[in-house]
């Protein structure tokens, strides 16, 4: 297993950072046939954080921690490379990212389809389902309190 890195987005070294984004849109936009705006400008916050694993010189798998003006940890942008699935890349950054939230509470916008896999890792659906983006989501919450 390769392991997670973590680093503030301003603090990345600009190779990675493209790498990064490209398995996002090649992920989010190409892959699931979804013209939207990727780059929403979350990434630029001060405490925005992207985690990745590497391997080789490949991002295989990535996600970004955001704070949400009510103080709440947001993950988000979770997205593994296609010849990379099936290898627990997601569950070790989601892993990662719980840790790196403290006691904060978390929350994210899921894909419903993937509701149930967020909630092995001990989120809970929190409202009702909605579309983005032409995609179900439905939001979940990881309560630390």
């Amino acid at each position: 297993m390769s392991s997670v890195h973590s680093a503030p987005t301003v603090g990345l070294d600009p190779v990675i950072l493209y790498r990064i984004l490209q398995l996002r849109v090649d992920v989010f936009v190409v892959e699931q046939n979804c013209p939207y705006r990727e780059l929403d400008g979350r990434d630029l916050e001060p405490t925005a954080r992207q985690l990745w694993v590497q391997k080789n010189t490949e991002v295989a798998a990535t996600l970004r921690v955001l704070t949400d003006p009510d103080g709440r940890a947001r993950v988000g942008r979770v997205a593994t490379a296609t010849g990379f699935r099936g290898q627990g890349l997601a569950a070790a950054l989601m892993s990662a990212a719980i840790a790196l939230t403290g006691d904060a509470d978390v929350v994210l916008d899921a894909q419903t389809y993937l509701a149930g896999w967020y909630a092995r890792l001990g989120f809970a659906v929190d409202g009702p389902e909605f579309v983005e983006d032409g995609i179900p989501h439905v939001p979940m919450l990881l309560r630390r309190a």
